[in-house]
């Protein structure tokens, strides 16, 4: 399709538009830069232009379409102050048509796509906007086998032979055992299997496998008599391709089963390349100034890191880098619990990511089909808004919000950073929904906020969730840090912990003095019958250290909650089916 590129003046603001075709939005980007240079003779005034009132802000106008990118959209210091707005229905995507369906025998078959002149490692696939599964040894997750025992020494995990009988660890690429941990799913890619009667011994692959079984928390259950063991389920093997709607890929090609009325000559379906889709690249000198994302769809983002590392993680789908117990355990300062391990993180994939950004909003756009998080405010975050956007079909977190420990910084370190800028503050994320999130890596929550301070998280829908609803602070620890004057007002949760447990509608970590969660309504918890201990859940969770914080006139349908070693300065006032109707009736987004 031709380019379509081009300014405009009105008596202020300047105007750019875009079509879908190659670069097309870069292009409009860098002309609004060479518009700037030639009108302001001090480049370095760039952070100035993100001041501009709103009537004197560019415009990058986005034309309905499709616009299938080769590499993420990079928004830098040179486009603060721009609106990138959506006339019409505007898609960013990160995915690659898959053509040429063939049939062969029950299922249909085709080559991978390329992407940038290698092959796509495909991990997911949407077939007519439905995300199709990827062939697993069970339909109905309650039917899962359970691990009979572990032996961590030797890095091995024992099931039933029959939970793998006819399969095999050979091929061109691993199959993968999704293992339940408490509130976390480990991905481990299987190295071996032996049969030693009627159970089989599994031992998987490196880097994962060191990591997963050196760390104490999560870990596999293994209890008396067994009925409450780790559940776990197997993906990536052909013979496992037995549903209509499952998928497989080996060998360069896709095997598809398809559902009931599709024709391989007519359907859409995509595989994700790109990991993200849109970055803020800034410095914490010069950041990304007063942009803002108007009305743009983001899909098809992939999450490929399990397919190389496997996926070990910690909790809220931050994955361990390295981590081990500590025997004996180290006695703490301010009567925190004593330190029985140590462990390092990393942060998942976004389809969108933020850093050194100040005041950088999207505001009515839609997030779906992502493998990973969706949006993710990083680090060097300040002001900004999520607004009236909608998360549907996300694969991991709907939205992120500050460090949930730098990768060089111990997880369980209260974090107070000698440059405040690092902390994420004055964040606002309201009026959003957020329908089927964490559906992928089933550890991951609907909002998660980590080392943050002054934000406010208002007036929210979230449902349909695997794990919890909002996680409010990390740290696991009651040392004052960076972490105060947060709010939780008026959101609507239910239908969460859809697969995990030790979990709640609204959980909190952390000393956060200031911090007030008020006038939620939860209610509608799914507890899963294969959880270790599937009443282990709450509707609302101060969990280790959590200081300084007044939960009040939170609407639920029972007083189930958790105080769990928590700190000083924790208020509970009027929480439960008591509370006052037009509270729960105004919770949510109105």
């Amino acid at each position: 399709m031709a380019v379509a590129l081009c300014a405009s003046c009105t008596a202020s603001a300047k105007h750019y538009y875009a079509t879908p075709g190659a670069w097309t939005i870069e292009r409009a980007l860098q002309e609004m830069r060479l518009d700037r240079l030639q009108e302001h003779s001090n480049a370095a005034d760039v952070t100035q232009w993100g001041r501009a009132d709103e009537a004197d802000r560019p415009v990058i106008h986005l034309a309905a379409g499709t616009y299938a990118l080769a590499a993420p959209v990079t928004l830098r210091p040179e486009d603060s102050g721009v609106r990138l707005v959506a006339d019409g229905d505007v898609r960013i995507s990160g995915g690659v048509r898959v053509t040429g369906w063939r049939t062969e025998g029950g299922r249909w078959v085709a080559d991978v796509p390329q992407f940038n002149g290698r092959a796509v490692e495909c991990r997911q696939l949407w077939v007519n906007g439905q995300k199709a599964v990827r062939a697993r040894d069970v339909s109905d997750f309650e039917q899962m086998h359970r691990i009979r025992s572990m032996d961590k020494a030797a890095e091995t995990i024992y099931v039933p032979a029959e939970a793998v009988k006819g399969l095999s660890s050979k091929g061109d690429r691993p199959m993968e055992m999704v293992l339940h941990e408490m509130w976390c799913v480990a991905v481990l890619r299987v190295r071996d299997i032996r049969l030693a009667g009627d159970s089989a011994a599994i031992t998987f692959h490196q880097p994962e496998s060191h990591v997963h079984f050196m760390h104490p928390w999560p870990s596999p259950m293994v209890t008396p008599g067994g009925e409450h063991n780790s559940a776990f389920y197997l993906i990536g093997a052909m013979s496992l391709l037995d549903e209509p709607g499952e998928w497989h890929a080996e060998g360069g090609k896709i095997y598809y089963m398809p559902r009931p009325g599709e024709r391989p000559n007519e359907v859409e379906a995509i595989v994700p390349a790109l990991e993200t889709l849109l970055q803020t690249k800034g410095t914490p000198d010069r950041p990304v100034t007063g942009v803002s994302v108007e009305g743009i769809t983001f899909e098809h983002a992939a999450w490929t890191r399990p397919s190389f590392c496997g996926h070990a993680p910690l909790q809220a789908g931050m994955y361990m880098t390295e981590a081990y117990k500590i025997r004996p355990q180290i006695s703490r300062p301010n009567g925190d619990h004593k330190l029985d391990n140590q462990g390092w993180v990393g942060r998942p994939a976004a389809a969108v990511a933020v850093s050194c950004a100040t005041n950088v909003s999207f505001l009515g756009c839609t997030f779906r089909h992502t493998a990973s998080t969706a949006l993710d405010y990083h680090t060097y975050i300040y002001k900004g808004a999520v607004s009236r956007c909608r998360f549907e079909d996300i694969g991991g977190s709907a939205i992120l919000a500050g460090d949930f420990s730098p990768e060089g910084y111990e997880a369980h370190l209260p974090y107070n950073p000698s440059d405040r800028r690092e902390v994420c503050s004055e964040l606002t994320i309201d009026h959003n929904r957020i329908d089927d999130a964490a559906n992928e890596d089933w550890g991951c929550v609907g909002i998660g906020a980590g080392f943050v301070r002054d934000i406010c998280i208002e007036h929210n829908e979230i449902s349909n969730v695997s794990y919890t609803g909002i996680s409010l602070g990390w740290g696991w620890n009651r040392q004052p840090g960076c972490m105060a004057n947060n709010r939780v007002h008026a959101n609507l949760i239910h239908h969460y912990a859809r697969h995990m447990y030790d979990t709640a509608g609204i959980y909190t970590l952390g000393c956060q003095p200031g911090t007030l969660i008020d006038a939620n309504a939860v209610s509608d918890i799914y507890c899963p019958g294969y959880a270790h201990d599937p009443q282990h859940w709450f509707y609302l969770y101060t969990d280790e250290g959590s200081s300084g914080i007044t939960v009040r006139d939170n609407w639920c349908p029972a007083e189930k909650f958790l105080q769990n070693a928590n700190g000083p300065g924790n208020t509970w006032e009027n929480n439960g089916p008591m509370v006052s109707d037009s509270i729960r009736a105004a919770a949510g987004v109105h």
